[in-house]
């Protein structure tokens, strides 16, 4: 069957989008359109402007036989804004507060739509960057870290608080949670990770870190490399965080539970980006 031009670049952008970070030989496109080569690099001429102008992200060419053409989600800093600025809209709400500080968050988590552009906000920020695996902890974090995974094309890990019949054969750390500095445990299954892998750490709401610092700690025991860690809010804190080294999106600066009023402001993500 030949395909007509318009029929090439709807087919040819759908695929791109559902393959990010994976680099495709021009030899794919050339024989699955019966097309020449020199047609497939000026449709993909075509996608890479649009994807461009319309902020949708970016499309690398690799030359050489090796070589092919590779898309990277990239979100704007005015589409960035946009996220954070709904994320806040829906967390001001006085019925999110919780006892101790919290905010019942659980409804936008599940939210496909926003979800999917958070993980897409943190995927930008990651874009430059070798990430082999992200990595969270049951069960608040799970649904940003496979958002975020969506847009990487890399796998996610979950660590458990408990061992699993299911998960085989573990390693399991005990750690200081920073808020209660009570002792807790993580555990991991050996088959999740391999040695020397690039891991990015991410969960839904940070206090002081311990959970955060607690999966730096299993990476060692895997002889994996932090890459970095993905927040989607932070806590003010009067304790010292015990992580440093991270990109949040809002942060939670005061709870007034007998006024029912929550202050917010816009996280570092851009003040770690200027970096």
């Amino acid at each position: 069957m030949k395909w007509k031009r318009s029929e090439r670049l709807v087919d040819m952008t759908y695929y791109l989008l559902e393959h990010p970070h994976q680099l495709i030989p021009l030899t794919y496109f050339s024989e699955l359109y019966q097309s020449a080569k020199s047609s497939i690099s000026e449709d993909l001429t075509i996608v890479k402007e649009t994807f461009e102008e319309k902020g949708i992200g970016l499309l690398i060419t690799v030359p050489g036989a090796a070589g092919g053409v590779k898309y990277i989600p990239k979100m704007s800093e005015a589409e960035v804004r946009l996220v954070i600025q709904d994320l806040k809209a829906e967390l001001e709400h006085s019925d999110r507060l919780l006892p101790g500080g919290y905010l019942f968050m659980t409804d936008l988590l599940g939210n496909p739509d926003l979800i999917n552009r958070v993980g897409k906000v943190f995927a930008s920020a990651f874009a430059d960057q070798q990430i082999d695996v992200i990595m969270t902890v049951a069960t608040k974090g799970i649904s940003i870290a496979h958002a975020i995974a969506r847009h990487l094309n890399v796998p996610v890990v979950v660590v458990r608080r408990d061992s699993k019949v299911t998960e085989g054969s573990t390693v399991s750390i005990n750690y200081v949670s920073g808020s209660s500095r009570r002792i807790q445990t993580m555990v991991l299954s050996k088959r999740s990770m391999k040695s020397g892998q690039r891991v990015l750490i991410t969960d839904d709401f940070m206090k002081v870190g311990g959970t955060m610092n607690g999966m730096k700690n299993l990476l060692e025991e895997f002889d994996c490399q932090l890459a970095g860690i993905a927040v989607l809010v932070e806590a003010e804190h009067a304790d010292e965080t015990l992580v440093d080294d991270y990109y949040s999106l809002v942060k939670l600066h005061e709870v007034n539970e007998k006024d029912r009023t929550i202050a917010l402001s816009e996280g570092n993500y851009f003040s770690k980006k200027g970096k």
